[in-house]
């Protein structure tokens, strides 16, 4: 039998609790928040690290208008003047960063909130840059590379988790056996950095990868243990070869406390309440 309608009474029955997202917040303090956070991270040479964390952060707080507000921001000098757009390949850039960063949230904090912010980008950029994005996956899994995906996961896993990584992995998988093999898969599918390096559109590299679960984290909060995990998996993330200056900063002490800091700046705007009753971090 076909069911083509909610009955009346389950309709009413979802409609309570908040089924909606947060309410979105003052747009002009949200602007202001992220050219503040924006000119900081010029200033460091982080602006890939800060647009990763902005767009994690707005994810996590579950508030969609956002996501399109700060596409807006990062691509045009005036929000509200599509003229204004600085340029073609900025912008593609851009949005392919933020759709891949939204989809390796999906680990941290889910993919409702994931397919409502990838929905609010996917609606707000040109017509040319949704045609300019990649339409085809390279990350189907077949019997010729799953062996590849799941040692690109161990090989993620292995240098967020060092020295404990085996202690980690026994501890989850006495949990429910599938469970560290489904994260596994996970980290090597959609955490870990694509094959191909910059050529891969929208590729995020080891230590942006750590900026999404660190962000996600942060934003989401009441997980700690997990928060710290991938805190030092940013950390860890310095001694990846190869680095781009950015990167190397960007898992430096100074620069994970940078990331951190800011994610709360941003939280302050979006999602007040997480900051309250919190304590002052000594400097």
């Amino acid at each position: 039998m076909t069911v083509k309608h909610l009955p009346p009474t389950v309709k009413q029955l979802l409609a309570l609790r908040t089924p909606q997202p947060r309410p979105t917040p003052s747009l002009p303090k949200l602007t202001a928040v992220l050219r503040s956070t924006f000119q900081d991270a010029k200033a460091k040479r982080a602006e890939r690290g800060w647009l990763t964390l902005a767009m994690c952060t707005l994810l996590t707080a579950n508030a969609p208008p956002t996501i399109g507000h700060l596409y807006r921001f990062a691509t045009r000098d005036n929000l509200e003047d599509v003229a204004t757009r600085r340029g073609f390949a900025e912008a593609l850039d851009k949005a392919a960063l933020m759709r891949e960063a939204s989809l390796k949230s999906c680990i941290f904090v889910g993919v409702p909130r994931t397919i409502s912010s990838l929905a609010n980008l996917h609606e707000t950029i040109e017509d040319d840059v949704r045609n300019g994005l990649r339409k085809t996956s390279v990350r189907t899994v077949n019997t010729e590379n799953v062996g590849e995906i799941v040692a690109r996961g161990e090989a993620l896993w292995t240098s967020i988790y060092e020295p404990h990584a085996e202690k980690l992995r026994n501890k989850l998988g006495s949990y429910h056996p599938d469970f560290i093999e489904f994260i596994i898969q996970a980290y090597g599918t959609v955490l870990s950095p694509l094959p191909g390096g910059d050529a891969v559109q929208g590729n995020l590299s080891r230590a942006l990868g750590s900026i999404v679960g660190t962000a996600c984290l942060r934003a989401e909060g009441g997980v700690g243990p997990q928060l710290t995990s991938h805190v030092f998996g940013l950390l860890k993330a310095r001694n990846e070869p190869g680095l781009s200056e950015e990167d190397y900063w960007l898992a430096s002490d100074e620069g994970t406390e940078w990331v951190v800091r800011t994610v709360d700046t941003i939280l302050d705007v979006v999602k007040p309440e997480l900051g309250q009753g919190t304590v002052q971090a000594k400097l």
